[in-house]
C-alpha cells in the first residue's frame, strides 16, 4: 500500500465514509486513493477551504460522530482554521488531514510551494491532537490514535500531517484496529452525596449545555424525579424537548437560578452564570462533565463528577430514589412563567419571532435548524422551539460570522433524509455562499433564508445607541440574492413577511431535492441584548 491509501483503508475502518476536502499537488496520492476507494467513501469538494472544514463540523454536529476533512499545508490549513478553532469550542470530532512540503525539506524555510513556519505548532493551538505520518507502516496506527484522542475525554478535533513524498511511498501495511475507549471509573461517594443533595434539594435546577447531547432520555428522567426545571441555551438545546413545561431557556433560567438552592451542571462551561448572574454560598454546584479540568476552572462546585454524562445520570437515577424527598408537580408553576416571559418576549422581539414561528411551523421535529451570528440567530437561541437533541445548531462560544451557511450544507449532506434550514444575515451568507457551486453540484438540497437590511445590523445598532450615530463599517452592498442563486443553478425565492416565508418553506421541503436561498427582506430590528446579558441574580 501508499500511506495515502493505508491512510483511506483507516478512515473506511473507523466509519468515516465522506472527506469534505479542496485538492492539491501536496495531497495528491491521497486523493487518487480516495478515488480508487471510492466505492466505499466519497469526496465532497468545496470552492474554498473554508467551507470544506465547516462541512466537516456541520456534519459532525448533527450526527454526533467523527468527520473528516483534506487540505494543502499553508494557505489551505489558514482558510480552514476557523472550522478547526470552532470545533474545538465546540468538542466536535472533525479530523483535519493536511499535506505538507517533501519530507527533508521540513523546517529548513527554503521557501516550498506552502510553506509554513512550524505548522504542526499551529495545530497544537486548534487541536487536541497532531500526527506526522512519515512511513505507509505509520497511517494506520496513527489514524487510530486520532480517533481514540478525538473521542477521549473531552471530545475534540484532531489533525493528520502528510509530506506530499511520503503519500505515495509504498510498503507493506498492517492495519490497525481502532483503539478501546476506557470508560472512566465512576465515583460512587461523589454520586451517593450528589444524590442526597439533589435528593433534599427544595428548589433543584439542571443545567445542559453541549456535553449533554447524548444524554437526552437520561436528562427527562431525572428532571421528571426532581421536578427540576432544565435550563438551555445554545448547545444544550434540544436536550430536553422544549414542549415539556420543565424545559427552559436564558431568562427564566436566570430567575432560576437566583431561586435554586441545588444545581446541576450537565456539561457545561456555567460561564454566563458565573460572570454574569452571580454566585453566593446558599447555592450548592454539583458538575458533571468529561474533562477533569472543567469543574473547577471558575468556581469549585460542592461536588464534581468526571466521565460521560449519560453514564453518570443513569447511575445518579438508580440512587436517587432512597434520597428524593416528595415531589410536588412543577407543571403548573413553569407554564405559568414561560407564558409571561413569553409575552415579555413578544412585546419586544415580534418582528424576529414571527419570522422565526414560520420556521418552525414548516420545519419537522427531526428537521435541523442552524443559527447564524445575525439578529434572527440570537432571538433563536432565546426562543425558537426545539424538539431532539442535535437539531439546533449553534457555533459555541467562539461564535464565527459566516460559519452558518457552510457548516449547514454538511449536516445536511449528512442527514439526507431530513431537512435542514440555514438562518442568515446578508452579512454572514457572503462568507461562504460560493458553497451554493458545491450544494448544486453534490445535489444537496439545503435551504438557507437569507434576511437583508444591508448592514451589519448588530453592529450598526451599537453604533446608533451607544456611539452617538457614529457609523463606520457597517452600511453593505449586496447582491440580488435570488438572481445569484439562480446563477449557480439553484432555486432563488424572495419572501416578504412571515406568511410568504412559511409558503416557501413548505414548497422547498415537500420538493426537497435543488439547494434554495430564500430572501426575506427585513428592516432595523429590535435588540435581544437585554435578555441575553442579564445583571446579576445572586450576591458575590
Amino acid at each position: 500500500m501508499t500511506t495515502a491509501e493505508a491512510t483511506v483503508a483507516a478512515l473506511i475502518t473507523h466509519g468515516i465514509r465522506t472527506v469534505y476536502a479542496l485538492p492539491g499537488v501536496h495531497n495528491d496520492h491521497l486523493f487518487d486513493a480516495l478515488f480508487k476507494a471510492s466505492d466505499r467513501i466519497r469526496v465532497i469538494h468545496s470552492r474554498h477551504e473554508q467551507g470544506a472544514g465547516l462541512m466537516a463540523l456541520g456534519a459532525a454536529l448533527a450526527t454526533g460522530g467523527p468527520q473528516a476533512y483534506a487540505v494543502v499545508p499553508g494557505p489551505g490549513l489558514l482558510n480552514s482554521s476557523t472550522a478547526l478553532l470552532t470545533a474545538f469550542a465546540m468538542n466536535a470530532p472533525v479530523l483535519a488531514m493536511i499535506g505538507q512540503i517533501p519530507q527533508a525539506d521540513l523546517g529548513r524555510a527554503l521557501g516550498h510551494l506552502h510553506e509554513i513556519r512550524d505548522q504542526a505548532g499551529i495545530l497544537t493551538r486548534l487541536v487536541d491532537f497532531v500526527g506526522h505520518i512519515g512511513h505507509p507502516q505509520e497511517a494506520p496506527r496513527i489514524v487510530a490514535e486520532a480517533f481514540h484522542a478525538m473521542a477521549s475525554g473531552r471530545p475534540g478535533p484532531a489533525a493528520l500531517e502528510c509530506a506530499m513524498d511520503v503519500w505515495g511511498r509504498t510498503d507493506m501495511v498492517t492495519p490497525h484496529p481502532p483503539l478501546e475507549r476506557a470508560a472512566p471509573e465512576i465515583d460512587e461517594d461523589t454520586l451517593r452525596a450528589a444524590a442526597k443533595k439533589l435528593g433534599a434539594a427544595k428548589r433543584p435546577m439542571i443545567i445542559c449545555g453541549g456535553g449533554a447531547q447524548g444524554a437526552s432520555e437520561e436528562v427527562t428522567r431525572l428532571s421528571a424525579m426532581l421536578q427540576a426545571p432544565v435550563l438551555a441555551y445554545r448547545r444544550g438545546r434540544g436536550v430536553l424537548d422544549d414542549r415539556n413545561p420543565l424545559s427552559v431557556t436564558l431568562p427564566l433560567g436566570r430567575d432560576l437560578w437566583g431561586e435554586a438552592d441545588v444545581v446541576l451542571a450537565v456539561g457545561t462551561r456555567l460561564l454566563t452564570q458565573f460572570r454574569q448572574w452571580g454566585i453566593d454560598d446558599d447555592l450548592t454546584v454539583i458538575r458533571i462533565d468529561a474533562d477533569a479540568e472543567e469543574p473547577a476552572r471558575l468556581y469549585q462546585p460542592a461536588l464534581a463528577l468526571v466521565g460521560d454524562a449519560a453514564p453518570i445520570l443513569r447511575r445518579l437515577i438508580e440512587t436517587l430514589p432512597a434520597h428524593n424527598a416528595k415531589r410536588e408537580s412543577r407543571e403548573d408553576e413553569m407554564k405559568a412563567r414561560q407564558a409571561r416571559w413569553a409575552a415579555r418576549l413578544q412585546q419586544k422581539l415580534a418582528p424576529q419571532l414571527s419570522f422565526l414561528n414560520a420556521i418552525r411551523a414548516e420545519l419537522p421535529e427531526d428537521g435541523v435548524f442552524v443559527d447564524e451570528v445575525t439578529q434572527l440567530g440570537f432571538v433563536a437561541r432565546l426562543a425558537f422551539p426545539v424538539y431532539r437533541p442535535r437539531t439546533f445548531l449553534s457555533p459555541g462560544y467562539q461564535d464565527p460570522l459566516g460559519w452558518g451557511y457552510a457548516s449547514a450544507l454538511g449536516a445536511q449532506h449528512a442527514c439526507p433524509d431530513r431537512p435542514v434550514v440555514s438562518i442568515n444575515g446578508d452579512g454572514g451568507f457572503l462568507f461562504t455562499a460560493t458553497e451554493l457551486a458545491t450544494a448544486v453540484l453534490h445535489r444537496i438540497p439545503l435551504v438557507a433564508i437569507v434576511f437583508t437590511d444591508g448592514a451589519f445590523g448588530n453592529v450598526r445598532r451599537i453604533q446608533e445607541e451607544d456611539y452617538d450615530n457614529r457609523l463606520i463599517a457597517v452600511d453593505l452592498a449586496n447582491p440580488d440574492f435570488v438572481r445569484f442563486a439562480e446563477s449557480f443553478g439553484a432555486a432563488g425565492v424572495r419572501a416578504r413577511n412571515p406568511r410568504e416565508l412559511r409558503e416557501s418553506l413548505a414548497r422547498c421541503f415537500a420538493r426537497h431535492d435543488v439547494p434554495t436561498v430564500i430572501e426575506v427582506p427585513v428592516g432595523p430590528l429590535p435588540s435581544p441584548w437585554e435578555f441575553i446579558l442579564m445583571p446579576p441574580i445572586r450576591g458575590g
